[in-house]
């Protein structure tokens, strides 16, 4: 039996790997249930972004789903924007009676604390990989174990919705098109941007990354992105089938009547009277962060505070010496809740978002938000 099931998997993906990556599209039916086919929008052409679509319709207007879900990295213990986006959706998707199935990889959180389910939907992890060029996200192509096969072949889903970019997408493609099932894409990370900061050893970076998103997104049915403008860039650089991801934050959690005089004093490091300026999300170079210091330096009764980690952290530790600034480190629940309704203003330096929720989450706090004209 062992030797049979070995024999088919080998014949599917002979055969498959023939016609599994070459673009073609199918009719999505929609549903209101899913977040990735909430508006009735023909597949056949490019999509345009109306107020129609911007309209969130009633979560049980058509018959529940079955949706195979493949994300990377993991939201569950990765703390983000994209985090939250993916936490929200199955929340949604629980009310409404939808069923998924949830693929993702984690290798850098012990065996023993993986979660097992979210929002009562069961979480699989297969084999990964450390992603060399940011080490603190494990990624995967779904082999040698073929987890995601093995899912579709009992679950039968309406569809396959997969975070991009990443490598668990041409898994995604592969599975789509040998099974003939609609696949979305979802894209999160606006990697052109990236590679100017991460690739600037490779000629032509910026290029090559649209090559590659090209090159996954015309296999997609449906190509969602938080923002209108996302949506503009990816449609002008030639992608089709692109509509735009409703937005929404946690309005419970985020808002004014958390700010907190404590949580402004530790985040002033004891002057609670200065000028408070907050930044929360992840510490990488993408992010600008080093471009707030000059304004720092002609605001000598200001001071910053940084919320978060990442890879850049004991650097930018380093460049901010002797100037008023706080690192907290990670923070979750009420206290970040406080954290954002605390200060003054929430700065936001970055010109590589394809969103940025604490952008909306700041303003939901009461709190007003100054960003780079960029991106999302």
């Amino acid at each position: 039996m062992k030797m049979f099931r070995v024999a088919i998997t080998a014949l599917a993906v002979i055969g498959g790997a023939i016609h599994a990556f070459v673009p073609e599209v199918h009719t999505l039916s929609t549903t209101s249930t899913s977040i990735s086919s909430s508006s009735a929008l023909s597949m056949e052409s490019p999509m345009t972004y109306s107020s129609e679509s911007a309209n969130a319709p009633p979560l049980r207007r058509n018959p529940a789903r079955k949706v195979f879900l493949m994300v990377e990295p993991t939201p569950f213990t990765h703390v983000s924007g994209y985090s939250n986006r993916f936490k929200e959706m199955l929340r949604y998707l629980s009310k409404a009676g939808d069923e998924v199935e949830i693929l993702t990889v984690d290798i850098h959180t012990p065996e023993k604390d993986l979660p097992a389910d979210s929002f009562g939907y069961k979480i699989e992890h297969t084999q990964g990989f450390t992603f060399p060029l940011y080490k603190h996200i494990a990624l995967s192509i779904d082999l040698p174990e073929m987890k995601g096969l093995r899912i579709l072949e009992k679950l039968k889903p309406d569809l396959i919705h997969v975070s991009s970019p990443g490598f668990l997408l041409f898994a995604a493609i592969f599975y789509a098109r040998t099974l003939r099932i609609p696949l979305l894409m979802s894209y999160h990370t606006h990697i052109p941007a990236y590679s100017r900061n991460y690739m600037k050893w490779l000629p032509m970076g910026e290029e090559f990354s649209w090559t590659c998103i090209r090159w996954a997104h015309k296999r997609a049915d449906l190509t969602l992105c938080t923002s209108p403008q996302m949506r503009d860039e990816l449609i002008a650089h030639g992608i089709p089938r692109v509509d735009v991801w409703r937005k929404g934050i946690d309005t419970v959690k985020f808002d004014p009547k958390f700010r907190s005089d404590q949580m402004r004093s530790e985040m002033t490091d004891g002057h609670p009277e200065r000028f408070l300026m907050v930044y929360v999300g992840r510490l990488g170079a993408e992010k600008r962060l080093k471009d707030i210091k000059p304004i720092l330096e002609r605001m000598p009764n200001a001071c910053l505070c940084m919320v978060g980690g990442g890879p850049q952290a004991d650097e930018l530790k380093t460049f901010f010496e002797g100037t008023n600034t706080v690192f907290t480190g990670q923070i979750s629940g009420d206290d970040l809740s406080r954290a954002f309704a605390s200060a003054d203003a929430f700065v936001m330096p970055s010109d590589s978002e394809t969103l940025g929720f604490v952008v909306l989450e700041s303003m939901a706090s009461g709190v007003p938000v100054v960003g780079a004209n960029a991106g999302g």
